[in-house]
C-alpha cells in the first residue's frame, strides 16, 4: 500500500474532508484535546499518534505527549494520569494491545476512564501487520468498554463520544474505539467533522469523582483485595458494563442532536421482513450492505445487522432484531482455538431458545480479503439451513 503523506488542514477543520481512518481519528482527539496521551508506536496505529503529536507541535493541541518506553508502560502512565485528575488517551494495535493487557484489565479495575483508540491487527504468530479481531478477542474480558466502526466516519464520531462514555460517573471504564487496521486507519474516504467548539462543549470537562492526588479526601487506589473483597469489587465492574447501555442512549443522543448522525449499539439494515441476516463487526459490513442491496433488487428477503458494541453485548436488543429471522450467519474474524468463535459465542448466547437457525463462519484472518461471492455463498447457504452446523471458513485455501 502506498505510503500516504500526512497534510496539516487549516487551522479550523471542519466539514466534509477526504481522511483516512486513522486521520479522523487523529482529528477528534486534537478536538477534544486531552491533557495526557501516552503512545507507543506500532503499525497500523502509527499515524494516529503522528498526527497528532504534530498537532501539538504546531499549537494546535496543548495534549502532553508521553513517548513511553513500550505499550506496557505507555497502559501505566495513562492510568496514572487519569485517576490524578487528567483527561487521558493512549493508541494501540495487536502484539502492543498484547503488551498492555495487563494494565487493561488493570485500570478496568481500578475504574480509569481511559480512551484508547486501536486499529485492529493480527496477533503473532506469524507476524503479520494486516485487519483482524484477534488483538480485540484478546481484551474481551478485560473490563473495558469495545466499540466497532464500519468506517472512518464512525471512528471519528465514536472517539469524539468515547470521553462521554468513559467518564460518566456510572461507567469509569476505559473504552476502545476500534477500526479495521489499513482498511480503516488508511483509507481515506469522505469524513465530515463537527466544529471545535462544538467538540469540546459535546465533551465538556473531565472531572475524576476521586482524585487520588487530592490529599483532603484521602481515598485507597488499587488496593489488595482478598476473598472477603475482591468478588464484590468485581461485580461492580460488571454493573458498570451494564450501565454504559443506559449511557450510550444519552450520549447516542445528544451526539445525533449536534451532528445530525444517530448511532445504537448495533444496526439493522434492511431487517424489517428478512428471513435470512448476516452478523458482523466492523467495517465488513459495509461489503455485506453492498450485497443485500443487490439480493434484495432480486426479490430475496435478506438483511445485516451489524454489532457496534461488543462489549457492553445489548443481547436483549439483537434478539429483538432478529426476531422473525429464520436463519442467521455470524462471520467472525477472529478464531477461538478449542471453542466457538467469539462473536458465534455471544451470538448463540443472544438467541437461545428461539426458533432461529445458527451458522458459524471465520474470514479474514491475516487479512485475507472478503469478496462479494463469499457473502452471496452465504446468503445461499442460509436457504437451506437447519440447527447448527460446523465453524465454515470463507476464502480459506483448502
Amino acid at each position: 500500500m502506498a505510503h500516504r503523506t500526512l497534510e496539516l488542514p487549516p487551522a479550523e477543520a471542519v466539514g466534509t474532508r477526504s481522511l483516512t481512518g486513522s486521520e479522523a481519528v487523529a482529528h477528534a482527539i486534537r478536538q477534544i484535546d486531552p491533557d495526557v496521551m501516552a503512545v507507543y508506536p506500532i503499525t497500523p496505529q502509527t499515524p494516529i499518534i503522528e498526527m497528532v503529536a504534530r498537532f501539538v507541535a504546531d499549537g494546535r493541541a496543548t495534549t502532553q505527549i508521553i513517548n513511553a518506553e513500550s505499550e506496557h508502560s505507555a497502559m501505566s502512565a495513562a492510568v496514572g494520569a487519569a485517576l490524578a485528575g487528567a483527561r487521558s488517551m493512549t493508541a494501540t494495535s495487536s502484539q502492543g494491545l498484547a503488551l498492555m493487557i495487563e494494565v487493561v484489565y488493570i485500570a478496568a479495575s481500578m475504574r480509569a476512564p481511559i480512551v484508547m483508540a486501536v486499529a485492529n491487527r493480527a496477533l503473532s504468530g506469524p507476524i503479520n501487520i494486516h485487519c483482524d479481531h484477534s488483538d480485540s478477542m484478546l481484551a474481551r474480558d478485560s473490563g473495558a468498554v469495545q466499540i466497532f466502526a464500519e468506517n472512518a466516519q464512525e471512528a471519528y464520531d465514536f472517539m469524539v463520544m468515547a470521553p462521554r462514555l468513559a467518564e460518566h460517573p456510572d461507567v469509569l471504564l476505559p473504552v476502545m474505539i476500534c477500526q479495521d487496521g489499513f482498511t480503516i486507519s488508511h483509507s481515506a474516504e469522505p469524513v465530515s467533522l463537527l466544529a471545535d467548539d462544538a467538540v469540546r462543549s459535546f465533551v465538556g470537562e473531565y472531572r475524576v469523582p476521586y482524585p487520588l492526588l487530592d490529599v483532603g479526601r484521602p481515598t485507597t487506589h488499587g488496593p489488595f483485595a482478598m476473598p472477603d473483597y475482591y468478588f464484590e469489587l468485581k461485580r461492580r465492574q460488571g454493573d458498570a458494563m451494564d450501565a454504559l447501555a443506559h449511557v450510550w442512549c444519552d450520549v447516542a443522543g445528544d451526539f445525533a442532536g449536534v451532528s445530525g448522525r444517530p448511532y445504537g449499539l448495533h444496526e439493522a439494515y434492511r431487517l424489517d421482513d428478512a428471513d435470512r441476516a448476516i452478523v458482523v463487526l466492523g467495517s465488513t459490513a459495509g461489503t455485506v450492505k453492498d450485497v443485500v442491496d443487490e439480493l434484495r433488487c432480486s426479490g430475496e428477503r435478506v438483511g445485516l445487522l451489524k454489532i457496534t458494541g461488543f462489549r457492553p453485548f445489548p443481547e436483549r436488543s439483537i434478539a429483538a432484531g432478529l426476531s422473525g429471522v429464520r436463519s442467521v450467519a455470524v462471520l467472525d474474524r477472529a478464531l477461538s482455538p478449542g471453542g466457538p468463535a467469539p462473536l458465534l459465542a455471544m451470538m448463540a448466547a443472544a438467541l437461545y431458545g428461539m426458533p432461529v437457525a445458527l451458522r458459524s463462519y471465520v474470514y479474514g484472518l491475516g487479512g485475507r480479503d472478503l469478496g462479494l461471492d463469499h457473502i452471496r455463498r452465504v446468503f445461499t447457504e442460509l436457504k437451506v439451513a437447519r440447527g447448527r452446523s460446523a465453524v465454515r471458513y470463507l476464502g480459506l485455501r483448502d
